[in-house]
């Protein structure tokens, strides 16, 4: 793949950023952004801001929280909260009161609401776990298979793409005299959304990082996963690994 080849696919994702992007103003100085990235229920997920001289904020006005509460998923233990602290601090953006909220300026306000978004969705993604669907964290399980196996790796990563925009990523296991760096994503619900980001995300990143790295996504396969997920990992040079199927990749990432 070559770099012509990625700046069209980074161009021709801005422009469906900006295509399937809809605005409305609220009362007061609140602009609801609807944005094409779909929830669980298959509704685009959206966004509030508001500004005054300069400053903004924007928010999800408590919707991911009380989405998955109102699903059974109570974020009521020490586990949990940690885990969705440590998820908002990787995408820099916070909790207030029940509310997904970051604060920008007119320079960096692109950058925040990327962020939003982002961690909107890996909240999602992590604590959408109603017994009846996931009985454990997905997360944490990739965590504990990692670690069984001696896979030495640095969790939570961050790096900045070509387009400037930080992206985040699970997990990182650095390069070993027989191995490249290894980039590894969990996803929970391996949907086209899920796929379009984490695909977004390596492609912005890789030109930035040793040639010779490597992308991985571990599938939670405990419902069927889509084809077309698979083969469109497959096509931006991703590894998709369905977690029945994770033994075949211990010895490539333990070494």
């Amino acid at each position: 793949m070559s770099v012509a080849e990625i700046e069209k696919l980074l161009k021709d994702y801005g422009e469906w950023l900006k295509d399937k992007t809809s605005l409305r103003q609220m009362n007061g100085s609140w602009v609801e952004i609807t944005t094409p990235y779909l929830d669980r229920h298959n509704d685009a997920l959206q966004i509030y801001a508001s500004g005054e001289n300069g400053a903004f904020v924007l928010t999800d006005d408590s919707y991911i929280i009380h989405d998955l509460e109102a699903s059974g998923c109570k974020l009521d233990t020490e586990k949990r909260k940690d885990l969705l602290r440590m998820t908002l601090n990787g995408f820099g953006v916070k909790l207030n009161a029940e509310a997904i909220e970051v604060h920008a300026t007119a320079e960096n306000f692109p950058l925040r609401k990327h962020n939003l978004i982002q961690a909107m969705l890996a909240v999602n993604d992590l604590f959408y776990l109603a017994k009846p669907v996931v009985e454990s964290l997905f997360h944490e399980d990739v965590v504990t298979w990692l670690e069984a196996n001696d896979i030495r790796y640095t969790p939570s990563v961050k790096f900045t793409g070509i387009s400037g925009y930080d992206q985040h990523f699970n997990f990182a296991i650095p390069k070993s005299r027989k191995q490249p760096e290894r980039i590894v994503q969990a996803i929970n619900r391996p949907t086209r959304d899920s796929a379009l980001l984490f695909i977004n995300a390596w492609s912005d990143t890789r030109q930035v990082r040793a040639p010779d790295s490597k992308a991985y996504a571990i599938l939670n396969d405990e419902q069927s996963i889509s084809g077309g997920v698979v083969e469109a990992l497959r096509n931006y040079g991703i590894r998709p690994v369905p977690w029945r199927q994770r033994i075949d990749v211990v010895t490539e990432l333990a070494v």
